[in-house]
C-alpha cells in the first residue's frame, strides 16, 4: 500500500505494526546514528559500537533483561526485553546516551522509520516475514522539517507503548496545545505538528477517555485542516475535521479495513471489483482487534 503512494512523499517511510502482547515483555526499536552519519568514516562507526554498548549497560543496570537481539541496520537495533518496572525512567536512561533515540517500546507495537521508500524500509528491516495483528504506514515528504529519522512518520507517543499515530494535514494551534501538554509533563520528541496528535491521544487514553472519545474531542479541541488515523494494541480509529479538505478512502469487509490517502493503495492489496468510501467531515469510526 504504501508503495502505491510513493509519490506522494520519497523522503521517508514509516511502520507501526502490531503484534500480540505478552505481560512484562517488550520490543525496544532504537537508534544511535542516522543514516548519514555512516559516510564519515571509521570513527562514527567506532562510536556507534561504544553507544550501543552503552545502551545495553544501561538497560541491564534498570534491571531489563535483553532476551533477544537483532542489527536491523549498522545503526538501528530491534531488542525483546523483559522490565516490569517504570517505562519512562527506562527510556530516559537510554536516551541519555548521546546520539541514542527510541523508535518505540512497544508490548505490542513496534515502530520503523528510516529514509527511502516503501520497499527500501522494509527490505532493509526485513518486515516481510513479520506477522501481527494491524497496523499504519507513511510516506513522506518533506516541507516543513528536517529529512531525518526523527522527521518521519509514525509517531509514538514516548513513553506510552502502543499508541502511535499518521496524519495528513496541518494543526494551526500546535504549539498552544504542545505547550498545554508539556505542562502536564509529556514530552516532545520533534517539532512535527503530527507528534501532538499521538501525544493528545495518549494523555487522553491515561486519563481514561475512551479512543473514541478522544477521537470525537480531537475534531473539537484542534483547530486546522487534518485526517488522521490512531493505532492502540487493540483498536485503530479514525478522525476527519470540520472541513474535510484532506482525503481518506476506506474499504471495509467483514475480515479487513484498509484505509489510505488515495484509492490507488487499496487496490494494491485488493485488486478485485470493491466498494470504497470517503468519509465525511467529522467523522470518527473505530475498530477493535
Amino acid at each position: 500500500m504504501l508503495q502505491a503512494l510513493k509519490h506522494r512523499g520519497p523522503d521517508s517511510t514509516g511502520f507501526a505494526l502490531y503484534g500480540l502482547p505478552e505481560p512484562n515483555e517488550y520490543v525496544l526499536r532504537f537508534k544511535v546514528a542516522e543514516q548519514e552519519d555512516l559516510a564519515s568514516g571509521f570513527k562514527i562507526h567506532d562510536e556507534i559500537k561504544q553507544r550501543r554498548a552503552e545502551v545495553d549497560e544501561r538497560i541491564v543496570s534498570m534491571g531489563a533483561k535483553i532476551v533477544e537481539q537483532d542489527d536491523a541496520t549498522p545503526y538501528a537495533y530491534r531488542y525483546e526485553i523483559a522490565f516490569d518496572g517504570d517505562l519512562k525512567k527506562l527510556a530516559d536512561y537510554i536516551e541519555d546516551v548521546e546520539g541514542a533515540e527510541i523508535l518505540s517500546i512497544g508490548n505490542a507495537l513496534e515502530l520503523i522509520k528510516d529514509l527511502g521508500d516503501a520497499s527500501t524500509v522494509s527490505g532493509d528491516y526485513e518486515l516481510g516475514d513479520m506477522k501481527g495483528t494491524h497496523g499504519i504506514g507513511h510516506t513522506r515528504m518533506a516541507t516543513e522539517s528536517d529529512v531525518d529519522i526523527r522527521s518521519a512518520h509514525p509517531y509514538w507517543a514516548y513513553p506510552y507503548n502502543d499508541i502511535a499515530v499518521v496524519h495528513n494535514g496541518q494543526i494551526t494551534n500546535y504549539w498552544l496545545m504542545r505547550r498545554e501538554m508539556e505542562r502536564l509533563g509529556h514530552r516532545f520528541m520533534s517539532n512535527c505538528d503530527s507528534e501532538l496528535l499521538a501525544v493528545y491521544t495518549a494523555n487522553n487514553l491515561e486519563k481514561g477517555v475512551s479512543l473514541e472519545d478522544s477521537l470525537r474531542n480531537s475534531v473539537e479541541e484542534i483547530d486546522g485542516v487534518f485526517t488522521y488515523l490512531v493505532a492502540t494494541k487493540d483498536a485503530l480509529g479514525m478522525a476527519k475535521d470540520t472541513m474535510a479538505a484532506k482525503p481518506m478512502v476506506l474499504y471495509e469487509s467483514d475480515d479487513l479495513v484498509a484505509l489510505a490517502s488515495e484509492e490507488v493503495s487499496i487496490r494494491a492489496v485488493v485488486p478485485h471489483e470493491i466498494d470504497t468510501w470517503d468519509p465525511y467531515d467529522e467523522e470518527v469510526r473505530v475498530w477493535r482487534t
